[in-house]
């Protein structure tokens, strides 16, 4: 449901990620963050420009998964996040197979580096849970070298609003999306699990709690004109057949898109 954002900041919204963070640690690496794993980072791994010898910054980098994954294309980078614990667990990983990550805990409200500090930023699934996300993208702007970009992933504004569902048919299965709420931009709060973790799994550790804060599409688009970035690139990602054939769930993809990805330019 969507809420007031008087007393929200970006530590309240740091709080709830620190005490997600342990749960979403184990699961996600024991493979049961599907989405992410099976077609919405492919995706994005798809549509990112070269960056080997770059310097990035990965802003939101929860336990590292997708920062090492950037790395290995041959980026120098720094990633940075605001749960403390999600830091620790990415550096034990960065510990134990070295990639050159420099690991930090601090908020994309206030980015801490010199003002054209990065040749490209990196952002997955972050910008939506920063409230006032104009204030970090403005910081990423700053941040970035003339002639750098930014790419980013979020859930879809379109299709992931305050209230949303799913219409089925005589069978059970989606074959619609219900959206509603959609200019009622603000925080909303959900509670979810990840949904192929097994049973056993998701009784026993209790469900993420996460501060979504929604904006029309226009509103993300002109934030980021506002910034001084111009959009280069856009993407809607879908899991292919042959992931579907083995994951049927993820069929819901085909229904609407849930994410949402662009690549913006610093001219």
């Amino acid at each position: 449901m969507a809420e007031s954002t008087e007393d929200w900041d970006d530590s309240r919204s740091g709080r709830l990620w620190e005490e997600n963070a342990e749960a979403w640690t184990v699961l996600a690496r024991r493979g049961y963050d599907v989405c992410r794993d099976l077609y919405n980072t492919p995706a994005f791994l798809a549509m990112l420009p070269p960056v080997d010898g770059l310097r990035g910054l990965d802003l939101g980098c929860g336990e590292g998964n997708n920062t090492r994954l950037v790395a290995s294309h041959g980026a120098m980078l720094t990633a940075l996040d605001i749960s403390p614990t999600f830091v620790r667990a990415a550096k034990v990983l960065e510990d134990e197979k070295p990639l050159g990550i420099r690991y930090l805990i601090g908020s994309g409200w206030h980015l801490p580096f010199p003002t054209a500090t990065f040749d490209f930023v990196t952002s997955f699934m972050c910008l939506m849970d920063i409230p006032e996300p104009q204030k970090a993208v403005q910081e990423v702007s700053r941040v970035l070298k003339l002639g750098g970009f930014f790419q980013f992933s979020m859930t879809h504004p379109c299709f992931c609003p305050p209230h949303f569902g799913w219409i089925n048919d005589a069978e059970g299965n989606h074959i619609a999306r219900e959206v509603g709420d959609y200019y009622r931009e603000g925080i909303w709060i959900d509670e979810w699990i990840f949904y192929s973790a097994p049973k056993e799994l998701r009784e026993k550790y209790r469900k993420f709690r996460t501060a979504y804060y929604h904006l029309t599409l226009s509103s993300w688009v002109n934030l980021l004109v506002d910034a001084g970035l111009r959009i280069e690139r856009m993407c809607e990602p879908i899991a292919s057949d042959e992931v579907i054939a083995e994951h049927p769930d993820l069929a819901d993809c085909k229904v609407a898109p849930l994410f949402l990805q662009m690549r913006c330019r610093k001219p």
